[in-house]
C-alpha cells in the first residue's frame, strides 16, 4: 500500500530559501482586544529557534489552511479550535510554496506552552510585537499584517437590487428569491470572498442582508443576519453602514445614489454582478 509523502518536510522554494512544509504551512494571528496578540516564543532547536512568531506549521495532506493554523494553535498553544472566529487570511505565494496567516478574534482564551516546540507564549500588544526578536517571515509580513490585526469585514447586501439583477422569474415570488439568495450567503459566509482589491487576502465576512417589502418576512440563517427595511431598503442599508464604521463595510448594490451615500461613511461597494459570480462558484 502507497502511502501519502509527510508534510512535514523542508522544501526548496524557487526564491532559493529553504521552508517548511511540502503543501505549504499556516499559523493562526490570534487577537483579543483585551490582551493583544498571541506571540510563541519557539524553541531553541527548531528553526529559527528562539524567535518569536505565531503557532503554525506545515499543512498536511488534504487539509485546508484554517484547519492546519488550528490544529497546529492547539498543538503548541492548546488553543481550542472551536474558541476562535477566524476573521480573514493572507497568503504569501511562491508558487511552489506559499504561507497562510489566519486572523482570527478571540475572547479570554487561555494559552500556554503545550508541545516542547514552544518555549513561550505571550498577549504581546500589536504595537510593541516589533521590538522583540521575531521569526524572519514573520517579521517581513508583518507590517502587512497589523492593519488588518482584528478588523472584521461586514458585507451589506441590498437584496432587492441583487435579485433585481438577474431575470430569472424572481418577480413571481420575491420572497422566494430572497431566501435563495441568503442560502447562497450563507455558504460564501463559510467558504469565504476573495478581497476585491487584494488576492492575497480572503475574508470571512459577516453578513447583513437587508430585505423590504415582500421579502421582509425572510428569516435569517447561520452565517447570514437579515433586516427588514423600517421604511425603504436604501435608508436601512445607510443606518446600518454607519453602525459599523470600526470594521470593513463592504455594500453590494447597484444602485447609484446608495453607493454615493454608503461610500461617504467610508464604505467600499460591489456591483451584483461581482457578488454573483462569486456566490455561482459556491452554487451545489
Amino acid at each position: 500500500m502507497s502511502q501519502q509523502p509527510s508534510a512535514s518536510v523542508f522544501v526548496r522554494c524557487s526564491c532559493g530559501r529553504l521552508h517548511w512544509g511540502r503543501y505549504g504551512a499556516a499559523g493562526l494571528l490570534l487577537f483579543d482586544p483585551a490582551r493583544g496578540v498571541l506571540l510563541q516564543r519557539r524553541a531553541w532547536w527548531v528553526h529559527n529557534g528562539s524567535t518569536w512568531a505565531l503557532p503554525g506549521g506545515a499543512i498536511e495532506a488534504g487539509e485546508t489552511a484554517v484547519d492546519a493554523a488550528a490544529r497546529e494553535a492547539f498543538e503548541e498553544a492548546a488553543i481550542p479550535p472551536d474558541a476562535f472566529r477566524a476573521l480573514s487570511a493572507s497568503v504569501v505565494d511562491h508558487g511552489d510554496w506559499s504561507y497562510t496567516t489566519v486572523l482570527a478574534l478571540a475572547d479570554n482564551i487561555d494559552a500556554k506552552v503545550a508541545n516542547t516546540e514552544s518555549a513561550e507564549v505571550r498577549w504581546v500588544d500589536p504595537d510593541d510585537v516589533p521590538g522583540y526578536r521575531l521569526h524572519s517571515g514573520f517579521a517581513a509580513a508583518w507590517p502587512a499584517l497589523r492593519p488588518r490585526v482584528g478588523q472584521e469585514l461586514v458585507l451589506v447586501v441590498d437584496a432587492a437590487n441583487v435579485v433585481g439583477s438577474r431575470p430569472d422569474g424572481w418577480w413571481h415570488d420575491r420572497h422566494g428569491a430572497a431566501e435563495r439568495l441568503r442560502d447562497q450567503l450563507a455558504r460564501l459566509a463559510e467558504a469565504g470572498l476573495p478581497d476585491p482589491d487584494d488576492p492575497a487576502l480572503t475574508w470571512w465576512p459577516r453578513v447583513i442582508l437587508v430585505v423590504e417589502g415582500k421579502a421582509s418576512g425572510v428569516q435569517p440563517v447561520k452565517g447570514v443576519e437579515v433586516l427588514p427595511a423600517d421604511t425603504d431598503g436604501d435608508s436601512k442599508i445607510v443606518e446600518v453602514t454607519g453602525q459599523h464604521r470600526e470594521a470593513k463595510v463592504l455594500v453590494a448594490t447597484a444602485d447609484r445614489e446608495l453607493r454615493r451615500r454608503v461610500e461617504a461613511l467610508g464604505a467600499a461597494t460591489m456591483g451584483p454582478g461581482t457578488l454573483r459570480t462569486q456566490l455561482d462558484r459556491l452554487s451545489p
